[in-house]
This record gives C-alpha cells, structure tokens and sequence, in this order.
C-alpha cells in the first residue's frame, strides 16, 4: 500500500478501512509507524510518569505526547536541544507530538494576559512572567525537534459568549497563519479547531485553517467543563468537516465512551491523562469496567485484577496484594497500576482498530457501551 507523502514533511497518512465513518489508518514519520486510531500516553515533561521507554514500547505505545509549555519551564528548550532534541533527552526513538502550551497557559497560570501578539503569562513554578506567540511556540518546538508540533490557541473557555468566543477564534485563527510560517522543514504541524459550542464558528474555523493548509487538524476547547451532550454534539459536527485526507485529532478527550464516539465520527488520534492520573488514584480499567483497588473487598482477593488482561500486573500479582501496595503508599502500586491502566488502553484501541479493518466497529461500540 503507497501511503501519501504530505508536502513539505516527513510524514505520511493514509486511511486503509472505513466501517461507515470509523476510520483505521496508517499515520508514518520517520521514526516509526502509527495505527490509527491511536491513543497517545501523555509525557508533559518528557516522561510517562513512572514508565520507562522500554516499558511503554513493550505495552504497546507508537507515540507519546509532552508539553510545550512545561518543557521550556523546566528544564527549558535550549538544555533539551544541547542534549540532543527530544528523543535523546528521554531516550525515546519512536514519534513524540507536542502541544503548543496554548491549553497549559489556559488552565495553569493564575495570571494570564492575552494579547493580539501572544500572551504574557505568570509561571506555576515560580511566579516568574514569560510571553508566548505563535512565533516562540514554534521556536521551542522546533528545538525540542518533536515529529508532530502544534499551532498556538487561544483556548476559549466554557461557558463564553458567542463575540468572546469568536473574538477568541480569530486570535487562534491569526496565530495558526503565524505559525505556519515559522514551521520547520521535516516537521509536521497541525491546526487547531476552536469555536466553543458555536456550530457556525466551528465551522469558520476549519475553513479557515483549511485555507491556510495544515498536516493534520484538531478539535480544541472540548472537555473544558461543558456537558456531555454539548461536547458529544461539537464532536459529531465538527469530524465530518475536517478534510478527509488528514489526520484528524482530539485533543484531550479519554474517557472511552466519548472515544467511541469520536472514532464513529471519524477521529483518529486522542490522548489524555485519564489512564496515568487514575493509576496513581487507585482507579483501574478492567474488562467489566473501572474499580477502586483500594475496596476492601479485596483485602484477600487471590485473584488477578483482571483475568483477561496479560499485561505484568495482571499477570504476577493479585487484587490482594496491588491493594496492599496502594495503602502502603508504594511505588510499585504506581508502576504497575499505571502498566496495566496503559496496556489496558492501547489493547483497547488495536481490538477498535481491528474491528474496523473487520466492519464490526458497531459491534465493538455495543459491547463496551454502558461499561465505560
């Protein structure tokens, strides 16, 4: 199968089954091969908390995201570059995505300005004031020298009047323009989607960015506090729009009853930190759907914390003893609760792949439908 070259990149899309508008498809830069729908481990700064490389390549994982904003934070872009971008920084050889910071500037800084040029924004760390535009964006992505970088947003909140949140759309509009044209050659670089829950600003939107020309495109400002039935709208909508040809992503979106949805509208990529964070909480998805390891009633549980999982926690310890850990305050209970949370999530999208390669992807979505 040829898979087409997109211009000025390294990267290649190309979608190989559609099970109505669920698509399955081969997303491939130069360090490496991604199937798509994929499902992205977040490593904001440059680790998978608690994970080695070698473990998350042994689970399953083709590529991982980390974060603009925390990055040039600490321990900053330049020192990332000097050690050798990236991949060598963290000693991962496969495709790493990074935000643009837009979203961390959004939910982080207590202090925060928003200018037509960027915005200037108070440091969680220290307290110290910084600037990002669309031009140091894409400086700091470029030297961290991740495969895939992101356009700068202005990532409007919920809920936002329709003229804020058009004014807040053509912001990101403008930065997106910017952006485009500091991109470095090699690297592939997709646009962001905002518009709050305005159908006719989504759409604006994506004509927009689609007239300025992006590697791939994603939906923003969801999952920022609006229902469910507003975000599960936004998603129908808004997939069906985007060009058919490029990768389309989700941003920040994992809970795996809205993946489901996504993917039947026509996503492809997702991350989130859903599978980690809930590791560290004790939270762990199973095959009947998510528990609390930390119950009593397993206190004395033999058992593996889920018989049809293979991964290294289900295999060797009981519900017994990762409640043991996780009282104990353990950190073995993070390691291996955030291995099974992960494999439990990439398992999750192969079988979705699978079953639209197969045209079964409605039966997929009915069997996990009301479990998650």
């Amino acid at each position: 199968m040829q898979l087409t070259q997109l211009p000025d990149t390294a990267m290649r899309f190309e979608i190989i089954k559609k099970d109505r508008d669920a698509r399955a498809g081969l997303l491939e830069t130069d360090r490496g091969l991604i199937h798509t729908p994929a499902f992205m481990p977040v490593g904001t700064i440059g680790t998978v908390k608690s994970m080695s490389p070698e473990e998350l390549k042994e689970i399953g994982a083709e590529i991982i995201l980390s974060n603009t904003y925390h990055l040039y934070l600490r321990p900053g872009h330049e020192i990332i570059s000097s050690l050798g971008g990236i991949h060598k920084f963290m000693n991962w050889d496969r495709p790493v995505l990074t935000d643009s910071g837009g979203f961390q500037v959004f939910s982080l800084s207590a202090l925060r300005k928003i200018e037509e040029d960027g915005v200037h924004f108070k440091s969680h760390l220290d307290g110290s004031m910084h600037f990002l535009g669309p031009k140091e964006a894409m400086e700091i992505q470029s030297l961290l020298g991740s495969d895939i970088a992101m356009a700068l947003d202005d990532c409007t909140p919920y809920p936002s009047t329709y003229e804020y949140a058009m004014n807040s759309l053509f912001r990101t509009i403008q930065w997106a323009e910017q952006c485009k044209a500091f991109q470095r050659e090699g690297q592939a670089l997709f646009g962001i989607v905002q518009g709050s829950l305005y159908e006719d600003l989504r759409r604006k939107s994506i004509e927009e960015l689609t007239d300025i020309g992006f590697d791939g495109y994603a939906a923003g400002g969801l999952s920022v506090g609006e229902p469910k039935e507003d975000m599960h709208r936004m998603i129908y909508f808004t997939a069906p729009l985007l060009p058919a040809d490029k990768p389309r992503y989700l941003m920040g979106i994992g809970e795996l009853g809205d993946v489901l949805k996504a993917v039947e509208a026509g996503f492809d990529m997702f991350d989130c930190v859903m599978p980690t964070r809930n590791a560290r909480n004790g939270t762990l998805f199973t095959s009947t759907g998510k528990i609390s390891i930390k119950r009593e009633e397993f206190k004395a549980d033999k058992g593996p914390l889920d018989p049809d999982c293979e991964c290294p926690a289900c295999r060797n310890y009981s519900r017994g003893y990762l409640r043991h850990l996780f009282l104990s305050r353990e950190i073995l209970s993070m390691r291996l609760n955030t291995i099974h949370n992960l494999y439990f999530y990439l398992k999750f999208f192969r079988n979705m792949r699978e079953s639209i390669t197969e045209g079964k992807f409605m039966e997929f979505r009915h069997k996990w439908t009301g479990i998650f």
